[in-house]
């Protein structure tokens, strides 16, 4: 690509990454949009640095390397979405509140580390109905749980859910016996 068609791009909301890190500044999930940070090592490095000013601090938003972040933090738990400097905070807070309230829901208002690791597919589908490519699609929980539902029917969502469905299908199996 030349400069002429980068420069002429609509400006859509966007958003550069979605991270989650726990507690000790460590990635648990990590989505980056673009190459502002093309290499692992330098997305650690700015894992690095984001925790270290944010982890201590109640504000909702920093500037950093040029960048806004928007942060919160629940438990163990710290999420962060990063999007340009130019970027509207808010659109920003709201993706960072979609995915929050969406992950609220799904692991049932048990939001912490241990939760998140047992349902990180559920994580990766819901990062994507709120984010495409950098483009924020949707900041209605409501509708991410729901198409997240709607996928998950396809992915069996953890050993748990594995069992329940054994279980009716022997109960079924049980009750044809008995007919």
């Amino acid at each position: 690509k030349n400069m002429d068609t980068v420069m002429l791009e609509p400006s859509i909301y966007t958003v550069k990454a979605v991270l989650i890190l726990d507690n000790d500044g460590e990635r648990l999930y990590a989505k980056y949009y673009d190459d502002t940070y093309p290499s692992v090592k330098e997305q650690k490095a700015f894992e690095k640095n984001i925790f270290g000013k944010t982890h201590r601090t109640d504000s909702e938003i920093a500037l950093l390397e040029g960048l806004t972040v928007v942060y919160k933090s629940n438990i163990d738990l710290f999420f962060y979405v990063v999007g340009s400097s130019h970027e509207n905070e808010l659109m920003l807070m709201a993706v960072l509140n979609c995915l929050f309230d969406s992950l609220s829901q799904m692991l049932r208002k048990n939001v912490e580390r241990r939760a998140l690791l047992e349902n990180m597919e559920g994580l990766f589908l819901a990062v994507d109905e709120i984010v495409d490519g950098g483009v924020i699609l949707e900041s209605d929980p409501q509708q991410v749980v729901h198409r997240v539902a709607l996928r998950g029917e396809d992915v069996p969502y953890s050993e748990q859910t594995v069992t329940q469905v054994l279980q009716s299908a022997k109960e079924q199996i049980k009750w044809s016996l008995l007919r």
